[in-house]
């Protein structure tokens, strides 16, 4: 976890307790966070325990296109712009995301440089999951770790067939386009 708090307050970013002292607040906006939508207040306060907070300035950024990345984050409070560069070198806007959102949860799996940035757009709170933090819950906690994996599993499957959808939406818009034949 030390690896994780230097990445943050090097960043400008105020380390702000554990997760388990925000477990209520957490199990309010259960609805909207998907990764947790199936725990228990209880179970929330355990995983909590394992999770450092941070607090994030407007125009902070909490995740940089590019870098390496073990870790996810939870927005507990806060919107958090998601860009990617375009060719141009431009950020371009992916989504606005706001309290319950998941972040960060690919590279946390695979380990591979950071697909997009995630920036504050306002004073935002988030809890950090580690890949060494989950891979210890698996060990101690595995019926909570099993949970975590599990709903990682499927919202990056959701995101993956929604990606796919638009491709297939697009690829059949440019077939459309190039079945014109000029007279």
């Amino acid at each position: 976890m030390v690896m994780e708090t230097n990445y943050f307050t090097d960043r400008g970013m105020k380390p702000n307790g554990n997760a388990a002292e925000f477990a209520a607040d957490i199990h309010k906006l259960i609805a909207k966070v998907v990764l947790l939508e199936d725990f228990t207040l209880a179970e929330i306060v355990l995983l909590g325990q394992y999770m450092p907070v941070f607090d994030a300035d407007a125009g902070t950024s909490i995740i940089t296109e590019g870098d390496p990345g073990d870790f996810m984050v939870v927005v507990i409070r806060g919107l958090v712009d998601v860009t990617r560069l375009d060719r141009a070198g431009q950020p371009s806007r992916i989504a606005v995301v706001h309290e319950g959102y998941a972040l960060g949860e690919m590279s946390m799996l695979d380990g591979e440089p950071r697909f997009s940035s995630c920036i504050a757009l306002e004073p935002t709170c988030f809890a950090v999951l580690s890949r060494s933090t989950l891979a210890e819950l698996i060990r101690i906690q595995p019926a909570i770790g099993a949970k975590i994996l599990v709903k990682l599993v499927h919202i990056l499957s959701q995101r993956l067939r929604n990606t796919s959808m638009k491709l297939v939406a697009l690829a059949d818009k440019e077939s459309e386009s190039s079945l014109v034949v000029p007279i």
